[in-house]
């Protein structure tokens, strides 16, 4: 049965999804959607172990007053309260990867293992874009310019959803439509505060020793494609997995297999 928490961290209640009994795995969301994006893997995963999703700060159901945090404390907090003094496996993707790799580097003890779907690394090289790119990242900073959140969230449909190299609207029906109302809820959301995590992981992934899978899809954008291979090939314990036909956010896309490749993952620890 499903149950959901309000986890206080700081001037936060971060709104928490809890599912299943035994080990803990928490996932942690894209910057373009809330937790509701882990659903169907929550559902299999909750068989055997304890799935804990929850939204951060500015997304979904959570509630937060303007302050300075640490997303890796909110995570920390998160664990604490429903795993206390257990490790966890992390399962993250884009901006959700870099918190779980900044909580490996500060919380080594408490990390049982990573699954990071197309992450962010905090401190990574500034990405060179090719011109179709550029010209779609130019429309969305006219669009946010202009405060026209309809049209910056239909833009990063295309980015993000679609993939920014793929025919727009290559994604469509329930999932485009739920995409962009979550979107636009994230871009309406009131500030948060700015963050306290400012260490950076690139230059660190070697120090990382919980074993890792790196997942990625080929239609998302070219550089965090390579991003992904290079943080599978210098974790010390990670591996990589390419899947076809997908862009940014896989669990949403091909759900059964990214629900299969967490699964055989958490078999293997």
């Amino acid at each position: 049965m499903n149950s959901l928490r309000r986890i206080i961290s700081g001037r936060a209640k971060l709104a928490t999804l809890v599912a299943g009994r035994g080990e803990p795995v928490v996932f942690l969301h894209a910057a373009v959607f809330d937790h509701t994006m882990w659903l169907a893997q929550i559902d299999d995963i909750a068989a055997t172990h304890t799935a804990i999703a929850y939204d951060r700060r500015g997304f979904g159901e959570t509630v937060a007053e303007i302050e300075d945090h640490s997303p890796v404390a909110d995570l920390l907090a998160v664990i604490d309260a429903l795993a206390p003094g257990r490790p966890a496996t992390l399962v993250a993707c884009s901006q959700g990867g870099k918190i779980a790799l900044d909580f490996a580097l500060a919380q080594p003890s408490r990390t049982r293992a990573l699954v990071l779907i197309a992450p962010s690394i905090s401190g990574a090289p500034e990405p060179v874009y090719p011109p179709a790119i550029t010209a779609l990242l130019r429309d969305v900073a006219a669009a946010e310019a202009a405060r026209d959140w309809d049209r910056v969230s239909m833009l990063k449909a295309h980015l993000w959803l679609d993939g920014p190299l793929a025919p727009n609207g290559r994604v469509s029906g329930e999932l485009r439509d739920m995409f962009l109302q979550k979107n636009a809820a994230a871009l309406r959301a009131a500030p948060v505060g700015a963050s306290l995590d400012v260490t950076p992981a690139f230059p660190r992934l070697g120090e990382i020793t919980a074993p890792a899978l790196v997942i990625w899809g080929d239609l998302d954008f070219p550089h965090i494609q390579e991003r992904s291979r290079l943080l599978a090939a210098t974790t010390p314990n990670a591996a990589g997995h390419g899947i076809t036909g997908v862009a940014h956010l896989p669990s949403l896309e091909q759900p059964a297999e990214v629900t299969g490749l967490i699964t055989r993952f958490l078999a293997t620890l």
